[in-house]
């Protein structure tokens, strides 16, 4: 007879919350991303850091995600992963060639703004087509972000 766990897994939901401040978003994708060894354990743990994130296209095509830290399995052994090794993003050719075609225009990035892990137990990173805000436009959210708090705070009164 198979046991049951009790426990329900943990859902991973990791943000990059500078990337909403810094960036207006065009576009969002869900890719998959291609991994090694240790690097799933450390994701289901949370140990990432997006921040300093970008996508970029290799000359065959292929989309790669660059500076995104996976900190080594602490049980790992010496097969563990390298932390900040650039990793392949999995997409359509249809996104992929949406995306080679936007992301020439000037002022456009590709970065990292979710990683999560599916259902089905695999890692996802949804990625952002996006436009880099001006300090004005900074403050502009702020400000609607502070008057929508208010107007909570009035309204729970």
């Amino acid at each position: 007879m198979a046991k049951q766990k009790d426990d329900k897994p943990k859902h991973i939901n990791i943000q990059n919350r500078r990337a909403r401040h810094e960036y207006s978003f065009l576009a969002q994708y869900d890719a998959g991303l291609m991994l090694q060894g240790t690097e799933i354990k450390s994701i289901r743990d949370g140990s990432v850091q997006l921040q300093d994130g970008f996508c970029s296209f290799h000359p065959d095509g292929s989309l790669w995600v660059h500076n995104v830290t996976i900190a080594k399995y602490t049980e790992g052994t010496y097969n563990n992963h390298e932390p900040t090794r650039p990793r392949k993003l999995l997409l359509n050719k249809r996104e992929l060639r949406q995306l080679a075609d936007k992301a020439t225009e000037q002022g456009l990035t590709i970065i990292p703004v979710r990683m999560f892990v599916s259902d089905r137990g695999f890692a996802k990173l949804e990625i952002a087509l996006a436009k880099g805000k001006k300090l004005y436009d900074k403050r502009e959210d702020l400000k609607a972000k502070d008057q929508k708090r208010e107007m909570d705070r009035a309204r729970d009164y």
